[in-house]
Order: structure tokens, then C-alpha cells, then sequence
């Protein structure tokens, strides 16, 4: 474990450094800004599963995936599209962006280590800028939009508070547009989009786009980074 934990470290620092050998800062090399929110008054409580999912989309899955793979009680994040249907969840079709699906990732998560509320501060913090309507950063299309899937009604009634309460105490300077679409199937996407971000520390997107999230999500969120990954590989 500790010798994984070490390669996973060199790989990020490797990424780290082209952003610093870009002369970019980790705040500048990326469109969204990450804003640490306060966590959301209503959450789950009592609950006395040991695995919850929660499903988000937040722009280019990569990103989303590479974040939540660094968060504490997380045991699982898999890229993925949800909002369409399974025949149309494939990559290069998602791309036309007419399916309605969103780049998308399921996280299964701990829910004694780690509840829903504080998955979804995560969430608007780190991983994606909840304000930017079906795009984030370069990528523009409904495949891009920032959209909450609950698995259950609790998660509707949680997701649903905290983008109330979010625009009420005007966290961000202009309105989430973060939408909720309960009922909806996930589906996993294909090989070579898992662990995108591990695998590829040097790809230029990863490097002005997502690696600059998991310094983020170091600095705001410090009690539950971790530094090893959760991959989808690891589980296979």
C-alpha cells in the first residue's frame, strides 16, 4: 500500500510540475475556481448503511472522477454517462450531445466515514464550477451540464435543499444552475476513460483542467484527502 501510495504521489507531482513549468499557478490553470461552500444544513442522519452511490456530472467525467478518487470514505468512482438511455451511452454518441446523457460518475462512498451532504460540498467546491450552464471550462454541450442524479428520495430532498440554500447565502456570484434528474440509470463508460487522470498526469487537459482540483481539494479539504487513489482498476 504504501509503495502505491508513493507511485500515485510521483505521478501528481509529475503533473504538478508541468503546470508550474507552464509558469501557471495552480488558481490559473484552470476555468473553474474552486470556492470552498458551507456544507449543506440538511444531510442524512442515522444511517446506518456501510455504502451509499451518489451519482454527479460536472463537466469532462476525468476531472469529476480524478477528485472524488481523492476523498477520504470514497470506496469507488467510476466514469460514466447518466440522463439517456443505455443504447446512446457510448462515448463518441454522448459527443453529439442530442442523447441527454451527462459525462457523469457514480461514487460509492461510506456513509459512516462520509455522508451525502458532505459528498455534494465536495462536489460545488472542488470538482466543477455549479454556475456554468451545460459547459464547464472548454467543453460546451447538455453533455457538459452540472446535474445532481439522486438514487433516492433523500438524496433529491438533500441535493435539492442545499441549491436553495447555496443561492440564498449567494455562495457564488451568480446562481447555481446545478439541475436534479432523479430516475435515471447510470451507465459505466468505456476502459480507457477510467483512472483517466492517474494514468495520464502529463495529457495537457488533465494539466490546465482537473490536476489543479486535487490540489484544491488538498487545500480546502484537508481532513479528507488522500493521497493513494481509489481506482477502478485496483477493484477489477
Amino acid at each position: 500500500m504504501a509503495v502505491r501510495a508513493n507511485w500515485h504521489t510521483a505521478l501528481l507531482v509529475i503533473g504538478l510540475a508541468a503546470v508550474a513549468g507552464a509558469g501557471l499557478s495552480l488558481s490559473q490553470s484552470h476555468a473553474e475556481k474552486a470556492r470552498l461552500v458551507p456544507p449543506p444544513a440538511v444531510d442524512e442522519t442515522g444511517n446506518a448503511a456501510t455504502s451509499e452511490v451518489a451519482v454527479l456530472a460536472g463537466g469532462c467525467f476525468w476531472g469529476v472522477q480524478g477528485v472524488f478518487q481523492h476523498v477520504d470514505g470514497v470506496t469507488g468512482a467510476v466514469s460514466g454517462y447518466a440522463g439517456g438511455e443505455q443504447a446512446t451511452a457510448h462515448y463518441e454518441v454522448v459527443g453529439s450531445g442530442v442523447t441527454g446523457h451527462a459525462e457523469s460518475v457514480s461514487v460509492t462512498f461510506d456513509p459512516r466515514r462520509i455522508s451525502y451532504g458532505r459528498i455534494l460540498q465536495i462536489y460545488f467546491s472542488v470538482a466543477h464550477d455549479p454556475t456554468e450552464l451545460n459547459r464547464q471550462g472548454p467543453d460546451t454541450g447538455t453533455q457538459y451540464r452540472s446535474t445532481i442524479f439522486p438514487v433516492t428520495k433523500g438524496q433529491a430532498d438533500i441535493a435539492s435543499a442545499y441549491i436553495a440554500q447555496l443561492n440564498q447565502a449567494h455562495a457564488f456570484p451568480a446562481p447555481v444552475v446545478t439541475t436534479i434528474e432523479a430516475g435515471r440509470a447510470f451507465y459505466p463508460a468505456e476502459a480507457y476513460h477510467q483512472d483517466y487522470l492517474t494514468r495520464h498526469p502529463t495529457n495537457s487537459y488533465i494539466v490546465y483542467n482537473d490536476l489543479p482540483k486535487i490540489g484544491e481539494l488538498q487545500r480546502l479539504f484537508p481532513e479528507l484527502y488522500r493521497a493513494d487513489p481509489v481506482l477502478v482498476a485496483a477493484r477489477r
